[in-house]
């Protein structure tokens, strides 16, 4: 985990940009010696909010599922991805 001071980002925005790249973590930033911001690569905050909407959809499968959901096993998934194919 990096930690730097605000002033940081002014004066080595290019290093910090090339760690949040290279390395796909984020940098926090402080300001007056607590935690102001975090700082990351365009990718790696894409990369987050795919993997935070997908968390959201099998949160949301699973409640479904404690609810009654239907549920089907692989073998009848299958099936049902063959009649389509083979319609």
């Amino acid at each position: 985990m990096m930690i730097k001071p605000s002033t940081c980002l002014r004066n080595e925005y290019n290093d910090i940009a090339d760690f949040c790249k290279t390395e796909m973590q984020p940098v926090f930033l402080t300001k007056n010696g607590e935690g102001d911001l975090v700082v990351m690569s365009m990718e790696a905050y894409s990369y987050r909010e795919e993997m935070l909407d997908l968390r959201e959809k099998l949160l949301e499968a699973e409640a479904h599922r404690l609810q009654g959901a239907k549920t089907y096993s692989l073998d009848e998934v299958s099936a049902m991805m063959e009649d389509i194919i083979n319609e």
